[in-house]
């Protein structure tokens, strides 16, 4: 599964209220979530925000709360998947649970630049920041997850199981 799109980047210690402010969480809905995704620190996210484009953040990205809100809301936003050099224990888990891969990749994180066109290919981890033209390798998922995340996160993949 590949991923392709421009790069939306941000700092260390991106807290989950910074992804989505608990001020909206009272709307469950994806698309609502979307609407409010990043906007403490990045007001027009949502208005440059393309289908496939690719967040980046520094380090301990998704700290804070352990709500999902916050994966929901990126995924929903078009966002096809975070590279940060690291992630939450937390946040990564309910990535992968809704579907949203996320790599770690310190050297492609700290190297990419607002704007930066950037290919992914999840089977492999591989990591292309075309506008530099610079690669990198980030660990592949295993065979399980990427069935989790090409599902469309857990719940999918067990109604896909279930239903197989």
């Amino acid at each position: 599964m590949k991923c392709k799109g421009f790069a939306h980047k941000y700092g260390d210690h991106i807290d989950t209220d910074v992804i989505i402010p608990a001020r909206v969480l009272n709307n469950p809905d994806p698309a609502a979530l979307a609407a409010h995704c990043m906007e403490d620190i990045d007001k027009d996210f949502v208005k440059r925000v393309k289908d496939g484009d690719i967040m980046v953040g520094g380090l301990n990205f998704g700290c804070g709360s352990s709500r999902e809100h916050a994966p929901i809301s990126i995924k929903a936003a078009g966002i096809s998947c975070v590279i940060a050099e690291n992630f939450a224990r937390i946040f990564f888990r309910n990535a992968i649970n809704i579907g949203l891969p996320v790599l770690e990749c310190p050297e492609a994180a700290k190297e990419a630049a607002m704007g930066d066109e950037i290919e992914v290919d999840l089977d492999s981890g591989a990591i292309h920041n075309i506008t530099k033209d610079k690669h990198y390798v980030a660990a592949a998922f295993p065979p399980f997850m990427q069935k989790i995340i090409t599902a469309g996160g857990l719940v999918e993949y067990i109604k896909n199981k279930r239903e197989g």
